[in-house]
């Protein structure tokens, strides 16, 4: 890995918004050390595809219909979905996957073998720690609001683990409701997801400098032992 580039893998199911928010980041500067070298897709006809493309990224569509055509035990089926989805993560060897709108809850199958082959993911979800885990996250927090149980929710960028949403956080921030104003889902979303371009950029930039640090200490503690050896 060039200390100067940390390469990353995004994997989006919708728009893309949260993607091209990376791409902008990327064009920018303002994720310095980042390079964006594939785009996967879960679902074909995902618009943050043709974000990639018009950005020159080659991008991937991996979708689970056809492993459960042809497997009928749809825990297997998941299984080698999963199994496959690493394997093309990992032909592009990434430092860095970002989940980014992925809809996928992603299993052992994917996880460990990503992990082996010392690659970070993180993930956005529209909730603050221990808040609304898994999907519809920001529904479920309006209905809450509304029945008088939070006052605020929010956006944390956090590492991903088996547990759905449960990894530990690199970012959060509260976004609390308004007093006197029943916000609806419309309005909501919006100033939640604009949040999210700026949470999921500087979320990872977080990630990005600490993968720098840690090749930097990989790379000092390697240096010390050939100098140790070459004493001996």
């Amino acid at each position: 890995m060039s200390e100067s580039k940390i390469r990353i893998t995004v994997m989006i199911s919708g728009s893309g918004t949260n993607l091209q928010a990376l791409i902008d980041a990327v064009k920018d500067r303002s994720l310095p050390h980042a390079s964006i070298v594939k785009v996967i897709s879960n679902r074909k006809a995902a618009y943050g595809r043709v974000r990639a493309q018009n950005a020159g990224i080659p991008d991937t569509y991996h979708n689970l219909v056809e492993f459960k055509k042809k497997y009928a035990d749809e825990k297997t089926a998941r299984y080698e979905y999963d199994r496959v989805l690493a394997r093309l993560v990992l032909e592009d060897s990434p430092d860095l996957v970002v989940c980014a709108g992925w809809m996928h809850i992603l299993t052992t199958s994917f996880l460990n073998p990503v992990a082996e082959a010392g690659v970070e993911i993180i993930n956005l979800h529209p909730a603050l720690p221990g808040q609304f885990n898994g999907a519809s996250a920001i529904a479920r927090a309006q209905k809450a609001w509304l029945e008088g149980e939070i006052d605020k929710t929010g956006v944390m960028i956090h590492k991903v683990i088996a547990e759905v949403d449960q990894g530990s956080p690199l970012l959060v921030v509260e976004i609390p409701f308004v007093k006197g104003v029943d916000e609806n889902m419309e309005s909501l979303e919006q100033r939640i997801h604009e949040i999210e371009h700026k949470a999921i950029v500087e979320g990872t930039l977080m990630a990005c400098k600490g993968i720098l640090e840690a090749k930097r200490t990989n790379d000092g503690n390697q240096n010390a032992q050939k100098a140790k050896e070459d004493k001996a």
